[in-house]
C-alpha cells in the first residue's frame, strides 16, 4: 500500500514538474503560464528592480548638496544634462540592470500582469540617467495604454510631470498635473507623491499658499519618513516667506526633533534662532545667540552661514556697517558652500550700491557674485546687468585717475619726471620672508633650481623631484584642460571684467591710448623702455596736450554725473560730481547741460539751490533746449513730434531732388525754411536748395547760396565743412565753371557721392593718396589715414626702429565671431526696419564723409535682411581708425539719419565678422558680442 502511495506521489510530481517546465518553456496564454509569469515577474524582476531604485535614490539624496538659502525642491532629482554637449546618464550599471530587467518582462513575460510596471521601470531608469526626453515618452505611453489601472496611471502621470519640470517645460507639466489631480481625487492610496509634485509646481510659480495646502495633504497621505522630514522643512520655509513666523517655527521645531540629516538640522536650528530673535524684537542678544553656535565643534563647517545670518539681522536693523563686517566674515569662513559665498558677495555689493554709494567697490563685488553664483540663481541676469552698468562708471573713474597722474607728471622737472615714470612702470615691491602678499597666496613650497636653501638633490620619492612623474602629470593635465596660461583663476576661460582689469594693469601704459598693431606677431610683453617711452608720450607737456587731457577728464566727470542722475537715480551723487566738474573746469563747453543737471539733481534735496541753477539756465542760455524744457515741460515731446515732421519734409524734398525736379526743390526748401528757420535740419534744407540752384543756374548763384549757408549756420559741423570744400574747389577751377551756363550740369542719380566727382580731395593735403583726377572711372577706395598736417609729421631716418613694441591683443571668441585683428573694418549703422527708405540717410553720411574725410574717399553701402538694413562705411585699416571715425560721426547721427532715433544704432565690425552676418539672428548675436568685447 505504501509503495502504491509513493509511486502515485512520484507520478503526480513528474506530471506537475512536466507541466511547470512546459509552462515555463512555452510562452502561451494559459492559466498556468500567466500564473508562472506573474510569479517570476513580481519577485525576480519587479521587486529587485524597485530595490535597486530605492538604493539609488538613497545614494542620490546623500550625495546631493541642498541649497538651504532657497526653498528646497520637493524631490532630490539628478542634474539635467545639456542635450547638445553632454551624454545622458554616462555609465550607470544599476540603471542599465533595471532597463535589462524591464525588457525581459516586455519580451518574455507578455502574458503576465506586469507590462505596465515594466514601462514604468524603463521610464524611471531613464529619469535617473538624466534622459528626461525618453523618460517622458515612456510615462506618457504607460498613462495612455493602461488607463484602467489607476495605480500605474497615477504613477505615470506623476513622473511624466516631474520629467517635464526637469526639462523646464512647466506649462506642459501643469497640464499633466491637472489631469493627475482629477485622477487622484477618487483614490485613497498612492496620493502622497503626486500631491507633493503638484506642490512643487506651485512653489515654482511662487504660489506659496497653494503649495502649503498640497504639502499638508501629502503629509497626511502616509509618505516615507525621510519625505515627511523634508516636506516639514519646506513647509517651514514657505511659511517664513509668507511671514507667518509662528507656523514656520512650529515646522522648524518638528525638523529639529526628527532624525533629519545634520545639515538640515543645523539650518532648522539656525532659522529657529533667527526667527525667535526677530519676533522678540531684542536689539542686543539676538546676534549673541547666533554667535554662540560658533562654539559647537559640530558647526565648524557652517561658520559662514552663522556669520551670514548675523549680518542679515544687522541689515534688518539698518546697522549697515556691522552687516558689512559680518558678511565679510562669512566670506572669509566659506570653505565649501560656494552658493553661500556668492550670496555674501551679493549682499556686500548691494550694501555698497544702495547704502554706501561706493559704486566702484559695488562693481567688484558684483563681478565676484557673477563668477560664484550659478546662472540658475533667481535674479542672476539682474546682477549681470548691474555689473555691466557699473563698468561704465569704473572706466570713467580710471580715466580721471589716469589723466590726473599724467598732469601731475607734467608739472615735474624733466629728470624727476623720468625717475617717477620709471618707478610707475617698475614699482619696487617689498620682499617678504615666507609669503607672497599678492592676493594672500603663499609662496610656492616646491624647490626650484634657484633655491639656495637646497643642500642637495631632493628625495626621488618626492613627486616634483621625479621628472617622469612630472611629465606624465603634465600630459594628463593637457588632456583635461588643454594649454593654459600660468595665471590666477586659470580654470576660467571667461573672466569677469574686474579680473581682466586686474590682470591688465601691467599693460595699462602700453595700451591706454588704444594702439593696436594687427600685424604684430610677437605676443610678448613690451620691455620697460617701450613702456616708459609710451607713458612719456602721453604726458601733456604742451598747452595743447593739457587742453586735450582736461577735455578727457571733463567728459569723464560729465558722463559719470549723467549716469548717476539718469541711470542710477542718485541725485545726491550726481550733484556732487557736477559741482566737482565745475570746480575743476569752470569754463567748459557743457555749462548749459551741467546747470540743467544741477537743477534736476537739487529739486528734491535742495530746492533753493535748484532755483539758483534754474535761473542760470534761463538767463545765460535762454535759447537752449534746456531753458525751453524748464519753461515748458512738454517741450521735449513737442520737439520729438516736430523732428518727425521735419524728417518727413526732408525725405519728401530729397525725393523731389532724386527726380531732378529742381524747381520744386527750391520752392519747397524756401517754404520750410520760412516756416521753421531754426529746425535742426535747416542747414541740410539750405544745402539741397543750393545744389538745386547749381543744377539750374550759373556758378555765381551757386557761390552766393554756399556763402549764405556759411554765414547763416556758422556752428554747423555737418554741412558747413562740406560747403567750404566745395567753395575751395570752385575757387581753384573758377574759370572752368564760369564758362558753363549751368554750374552743375552732369548728374548721376545712382551715385550718392556725386559731389566727389566735382570736389575731390584738397591738393595741398599730402598725407592721403592722390585721387584719380581725370574722372573717367570710379574713384579709388583708399583706406582711412588720420589727417596730420605736414608740418607736424616728425622726420626720422628709421621710423620703424623707434616704434614701440606693443603686445597683440588676446583674441576672444564667442560662437562664430572673434576679436582677431583684421586688415579691414567697417563702421555700421543698423536700422531695425526694412520698410524705411534710407536714401536721404545715406546722402547725409556722404555729406559727412565729403566734409570731413574728402581725401580718404570713404564709401558707404547697404546690406539688407528681412526686417533690418545695414549702412556700412569703409574701408578702415584698423579698429582704432574706425573708432576715430565713429567718435566723430556719432554725435551727428541725429542730423544725418532721417529716421526715428529708437530705430538705429551703430557699431564697428571687422570684414571677417561682417561677412558672417546673413540673418537677423546672427546680427543680434554679433551686437551682443560687440557689447561684451569692445
Amino acid at each position: 500500500m505504501e509503495n502504491y502511495a509513493i509511486n502515485s506521489l512520484k507520478i503526480t510530481l513528474v506530471i506537475f514538474f512536466s507541466c511547470l517546465l512546459y509552462a515555463c518553456s512555452s510562452n502561451k496564454d494559459t492559466a498556468m503560464s500567466r500564473a508562472m509569469q506573474n510569479l517570476t515577474s513580481r519577485y525576480n524582476y519587479i521587486y529587485n528592480a524597485n530595490l535597486i531604485l530605492d538604493q539609488h535614490q538613497t545614494a542620490l539624496t546623500e550625495a546631493y548638496a541642498d541649497n538651504y538659502d532657497e526653498v528646497l525642491p520637493v524631490y532630490v532629482n539628478p542634474e539635467a544634462y545639456d542635450i547638445f554637449n553632454d551624454q545622458p546618464g554616462g555609465s550607470m550599471p544599476d540603471m542599465e540592470e533595471i532597463i535589462k530587467k524591464a525588457r525581459v518582462l516586455l519580451l518574455e513575460k507578455t502574458y503576465g500582469n506586469y507590462q505596465d510596471d515594466a514601462y514604468l521601470l524603463l521610464g524611471k531608469a531613464n529619469f535617473y540617467k538624466g534622459n528626461y526626453f525618453n523618460a517622458e515618452e515612456y510615462f506618457d505611453y504607460t498613462a495612455k495604454t493602461y488607463p484602467g489601472n489607476t495605480k500605474s496611471r497615477v504613477i505615470a502621470l506623476d513622473w511624466k510631470a516631474r520629467s517635464l519640470m526637469q526639462l523646464g517645460k512647466y506649462s506642459e507639466a501643469a497640464k499633466v498635473l491637472d489631469t493627475l489631480s482629477n485622477t487622484i481625487s477618487g483614490t485613497k492610496s498612492h496620493k502622497a507623491e503626486p500631491l507633493a509634485t503638484i506642490a512643487q509646481i506651485y512653489i515654482h510659480q511662487r504660489m506659496a499658499s497653494d503649495a502649503i495646502e498640497l504639502l499638508q495633504q501629502a503629509q497626511q497621505a502616509h509618505p516615507s519618513k525621510q519625505q515627511r522630514i523634508r516636506w516639514n522643512y519646506i513647509l517651514a520655509q514657505l511659511y517664513e516667506k509668507q511671514e507667518n513666523y509662528n507656523e514656520a517655527l512650529r515646522y522648524y521645531r518638528k525638523v529639529e526633533k526628527s532624525s533629519a540629516p545634520f545639515e538640515m538640522y543645523f539650518n532648522a536650528n539656525l532659522n529657529r534662532i533667527k526667527l525667535n530673535a526677530f519676533m522678540s524684537g531684542l536689539k542686543i542678544n539676538k546676534q549673541q545667540e547666533l554667535l554662540a553656535m560658533l562654539k559647537d565643534d559640530k558647526n565648524e563647517d557652517y561658520h559662514d552661514q552663522i556669520y551670514y545670518q548675523v549680518a542679515e539681522s544687522y541689515a534688518r536693523d539698518q546697522n549697515y556697517l556691522e552687516a558689512d563686517k559680518y558678511y565679510k566674515l562669512s566670506l572669509r569662513n566659506s570653505t565649501k558652500n560656494m552658493y553661500q559665498k556668492g550670496l555674501s558677495y551679493l549682499k556686500i555689493a548691494d550694501l555698497n550700491f544702495k547704502h554706501f554709494h561706493d559704486y566702484i567697490h559695488a562693481k567688484l563685488y558684483y563681478d565676484s557674485t557673477v563668477n560664484t553664483l550659478p546662472k540658475t540663481y533667481p535674479g542672476y541676469e539682474l546682477v549681470v546687468k548691474k555689473t555691466q552698468n557699473l563698468q561704465y562708471l569704473t572706466d570713467r573713474y580710471e580715466q580721471i585717475a589716469f589723466q590726473d597722474t599724467l598732469q601731475s607728471l607734467a608739472k615735474l622737472p624733466e629728470a624727476e619726471r623720468l625717475a617717477k615714470v620709471r618707478l610707475l612702470v617698475n614699482p619696487v615691491i617689498a620682499a617678504t620672508k615666507t609669503i607672497n602678499t599678492v592676493n594672500n597666496i603663499p609662496a610656492s613650497p616646491f624647490p626650484t633650481g634657484n633655491d639656495t636653501r637646497q643642500k642637495g638633490p631632493a628625495s626621488s620619492n618626492f613627486y616634483f623631484a621625479n621628472q617622469a612623474a612630472i611629465s606624465t602629470g603634465f600630459n594628463d593635465f593637457k588632456k583635461k584642460w588643454g594649454n593654459r596660461k600660468l595665471e590666477l583663476n586659470w580654470r576660467q576661460s571667461i573672466k569677469s571684467s574686474a579680473q581682466e582689469t586686474n590682470q591688465g594693469i601691467t599693460k595699462n601704459y602700453a595700451t591706454n591710448n588704444g594702439v593696436v598693431n594687427p600685424d604684430q606677431k610677437n605676443t610678448a610683453m613690451p620691455d620697460s623702455a617701450s613702456k616708459i617711452k609710451t607713458l612719456l608720450a602721453e604726458i601733456p607737456t604742451t598747452a595743447a596736450g593739457l587742453a586735450i587731457s582736461d577735455q578727457k577728464e571733463m567728459e569723464a566727470y560729465y558722463e559719470i554725473a549723467n549716469f548717476y542722475l539718469q541711470e542710477l537715480n542718485s541725485p545726491k551723487e550726481a550733484a556732487e560730481v557736477y559741482e566737482t566738474l565745475l570746480k575743476h573746469f569752470p569754463n567748459n563747453d557743457r555749462l548749459a547741460s551741467i546747470y540743467y543737471g544741477l537743477f534736476l539733481a537739487n529739486k528734491t534735496i535742495d530746492p533753493a539751490k535748484a532755483e539758483v541753477y534754474k535761473q542760470k539756465v534761463l538767463k545765460d542760455f535762454a535759447s537752449s533746449s534746456y531753458a525751453k524744457t524748464i519753461l515748458d515741460p512738454a517741450f521735449s515731446m513737442k520737439q520729438s513730434e516736430m523732428e518727425i515732421v521735419v524728417n518727413k519734409q526732408y525725405n519728401d524734398l530729397f525725393d523731389l531732388y532724386e527726380k531732378k525736379d529742381f524747381a520744386s526743390v527750391i520752392l519747397k526748401a524756401d517754404e520750410v525754411l520760412q516756416a521753421s528757420p531754426d529746425n535742426y535740419l535747416a542747414p541740410q534744407f539750405a544745402y539741397l536748395k543750393a545744389i538745386a540752384i547749381g543744377r539750374t543756374a550759373h556758378v555765381d548763384q551757386l557761390i552766393t547760396a554756399f556763402e549764405k549757408i556759411k554765414v547763416s549756420y556758422p556752428n554747423d559741423q555737418l554741412i558747413v565743412p562740406l560747403v567750404k570744400e566745395h567753395l575751395n574747389y570752385i575757387s581753384q577751377h573758377l574759370e572752368e565753371f564760369k564758362q558753363r551756363a549751368i554750374a552743375l550740369a552732369d548728374f548721376d542719380a545712382n551715385e550718392p557721392k556725386f559731389f566727389a566727382q566735382q570736389f575731390p580731395a584738397k591738393a595741398t593735403d599730402k598725407v592721403a593718396s592722390k585721387t584719380n583726377k581725370d574722372q573717367d572711372g570710379p574713384p579709388k577706395v583708399i583706406p582711412f589715414v588720420p589727417q596730420i598736417p605736414v608740418a607736424e609729421i616728425p622726420v626720422k631716418e628709421n621710423p620703424a626702429a623707434e616704434k614701440p613694441v606693443v603686445p597683440a591683443p588676446a583674441v576672444k571668441a564667442e560662437g562664430i565671431f572673434n576679436t582677431a585683428p583684421s586688415k579691414l573694418y567697417y563702421y555700421v549703422v543698423h536700422v531695425a526696419d526694412a520698410s524705411l527708405t534710407l536714401s536721404s540717410s545715406r546722402f547725409g553720411i556722404g555729406q559727412y564723409n565729403r566734409g570731413n574725410y574728402a581725401e580718404n574717399n570713404l564709401r558707404h553701402q547697404l546690406k539688407e535682411f528681412d526686417n533690418d538694413q545695414l549702412i556700412f562705411v569703409g574701408n578702415f585699416g584698423t579698429f582704432d581708425d574706425a573708432k576715430t571715425y565713429a567718435d566723430g560721426i556719432n554725435p551727428q547721427l541725429k542730423q544725418i539719419m532721417k529716421v526715428p532715433a529708437n530705430l538705429y544704432k551703430s557699431f564697428i565690425i571687422s570684414k571677417e565678422n561682417f561677412d558672417k552676418l546673413s540673418s537677423k539672428d546672427l546680427l543680434n548675436k554679433y551686437l551682443e558680442f560687440y557689447k561684451n568685447n569692445y
